[in-house]
């Protein structure tokens, strides 16, 4: 599966005082996960410098340089910021919600093609992949381990083994 080199990590919404700051909602796990980079993008590709990032309560508050007054800061207002994937280096096990939307769900046993995850939910215990088949039927399988036994992304392909009573046609 081809995968995008820049992913959205989050939305600047408003200024923050008078001297640059911009406030960015964070469309990743959140507002500490943005202050970690020293370097973000726009969508076409331009290197947006971070001189500093701080977290205050839901949203990340960071300094751009080069934007040095609110005047320029509420110019930014509802610019979309990206990340690029080299510069992050994931867990063993954790994902780009980007890279499991559109991985085709197949049984363990029998490889049989449940449908492709079209959206990713985070309930706070485990997260949970909304499957939607070929005929648009919607089930919801919790990503945990005794149902998620392998996931490859590269490959497009995330294998299950499937609970008692999770698609209608079990027993």
């Amino acid at each position: 599966m081809e995968k995008k080199r820049f992913l959205e990590i989050g939305q600047i919404v408003s200024t923050h005082g008078l001297k640059g700051d911009v406030r960015v909602d964070p469309w990743c796990d959140g507002p500490e996960f943005i202050c970690e980079f020293d370097e973000l993008y726009l969508k076409d590709g331009s290197v947006v410098e971070i001189e500093r990032a701080r977290v205050q309560k839901n949203v990340a508050i960071i300094k751009i340089k080069g934007v040095d007054s609110v005047e320029q800061a509420d110019l930014l207002r509802r610019t979309v910021l990206y990340l690029d994937r080299d510069d992050v280096e994931l867990d063993e096990g954790v994902f780009f919600i980007q890279d499991i939307l559109g991985c085709e769900v197949r049984d363990e046993a029998t490889n049989e093609l449940y449908g492709k995850v079209t959206d990713v939910f985070k309930t706070g215990a485990n997260d949970v992949y909304q499957i939607t088949n070929g005929e648009g039927k919607n089930y919801l399988i919790p990503v945990i381990d005794d149902v998620v036994i392998d996931t490859n992304t590269d490959e497009g392909v995330i294998t299950i083994r499937p609970m008692k009573g999770l698609f209608d046609d079990e027993d």
